[in-house]
């Protein structure tokens, strides 16, 4: 029947591939343009054309899917194939569930008419798509992990959702095949039909349960990420304030005992003994040393902070230097400014502790250019190529992207140099 054949080919596949095309681009976030809905069904509609049915038609229009994502949406390739497979399935399932119910029912509602035939093929058709469309609703607004971000962990479900993909493949082309004769006599729905259908219930049940797993680990590691940075700040602060409790105390007692060394200093001149003046007055400006920051940065928290974080360095024979001058107050949080630098300099130092020799150095630096703040920590290490990005460097760079920054590591011998760019706004 030339109708069905022109439907299934044309206006049948074209909802299918348009309705797989914008769940795949929700799920991505990417905006909806009409001009790429309308290319990717002219070149799947082309291609699927001269693809031979089958399992092969599934994995094309997978390919289709995957290549839009990284060309077209610029997104990593394990994602798209993550999505391409997950929409490409939902669908398969749903028509293979069609296909049964229209063998159940086929001895009683087809019947040689060949219009009313087409049509009750083109109302299942239809259904079928509907249920994809639920489908796809429900994925994209409970289940699915949004975002080519969260890449890293996608290669958990692609096996598991892999192989329903390939089962329901199998079922489909094994029991329902691609054709339907209108001049025969359909089968009825007999006991394997049954166990078929069940199979594609627990399939599409399966595919639910993986994605809410994928979820619920996700969630799982956003939180003990959370919970890192939560720690560090906490360990931080505890940090800061009995630094500054110490520079108090220590400025209070100075003040306290101004007027006896002014007095002292006095008695020494209307003595005439100019040298132990002098050395009373040397001995004076290493006390008042001990009270000001190594660091002036502008920034009263982060002159707490590098005091003390070079300190410790400089206590263990590192080298240390400090050229930075911050705007104050900006809009990057005071807390988020210390996970930054705390993170980059107990990076830095623990570097420096496993050099067995050679000069060690950690010297920071800032430059302001507009709205743009770039940081560079510049320290020295083993020289090893393959250095690890621990839970420290994965702080940053999640503290560096609220701001819409980015951060770059570069190394060079035995020279590791961490930049970080911030918007200032």
């Amino acid at each position: 029947m030339e109708g069905l054949d022109f439907y299934n080919l044309y206006i049948g596949g074209c909802m299918q591939i348009l309705t797989g095309f914008h769940f795949f681009t929700k799920c991505l976030q990417k905006k909806e343009k009409i001009w790429l809905y309308v290319l990717f069904a002219l070149i799947g509609l082309t291609v699927l054309q001269i693809t031979p049915d089958g399992i092969f038609e599934f994995v094309v229009y997978i390919l289709l899917l995957v290549a839009a994502g990284i060309f077209l949406y610029g997104v990593n390739g394990l994602t798209a194939v993550l999505y391409a497979v997950t929409t490409v399935e939902i669908m398969q399932l749903n028509y293979g569930i069609s296909n049964f119910v229209l063998v159940m029912v086929s001895s009683f509602v087809l019947t040689s008419d060949l219009k009313m035939t087409f049509a009750i093929i083109v109302f299942f058709d239809l259904l079928a798509l509907c249920g994809s469309a639920l489908c796809y609703y429900a994925v994209y607004r409970h289940f699915a992990p949004h975002g080519a971000k969260k890449s890293r962990y996608s290669l958990m479900i692609l096996t598991p959702v892999l192989m329903v993909f390939l089962l329901e493949g199998y079922i489909n082309r094994s029991f329902y095949g691609n054709t339907v004769d209108l001049g025969g006599s359909f089968q009825k729905a007999g006991p394997v039909h049954y166990q078929v259908f069940g199979i594609q219930i627990l399939g599409i049940a399966s595919l639910f349960c993986i994605l809410y797993a994928y979820g619920r680990l996700e969630e799982s590691f956003r939180l003990n990420t959370q919970l890192s940075l939560l720690e560090q700040e906490s360990r931080s602060l505890r940090q800061y304030v009995d630094e500054a409790k110490t520079r108090y105390e220590k400025t209070k007692s100075f003040r306290h005992d101004l007027k006896n060394h002014i007095m002292m200093v006095r008695e020494l001149l209307q003595n005439e003994k100019p040298a132990e003046a002098l050395q009373y007055l040397n001995d004076l400006e290493s006390v008042t040393q001990d009270l000001s920051f190594p660091c002036s940065t502008n920034h009263p928290t982060l002159d707490i902070l590098l005091g003390n974080k070079l300190g410790i360095a400089g206590n263990e024979g590192v080298d240390v230097s400090c050229s930075l001058h911050l705007p104050y107050p900006c809009s990057v949080a005071d807390i988020d400014f210390c996970i930054i630098l705390s993170n980059a300099l107990d990076n830095a130092i623990h570097a420096c502790r496993r050099m067995e020799g050679g000069h060690r150095y950690i010297h920071i630096s800032g430059s302001l250019q507009g709205d743009f703040l770039l940081l560079t920590v510049e320290n020295s290490f083993e020289g090893n190529d393959s250095y690890s990005q621990g839970t420290g460097l994965a702080n940053i760079k999640s503290t560096v992207e609220k701001y819409h920054g980015a951060m770059n590591i570069r190394m060079e011998g035995s020279v590791f140099c961490l930049s970080i760019l911030l918007i200032l706004s």
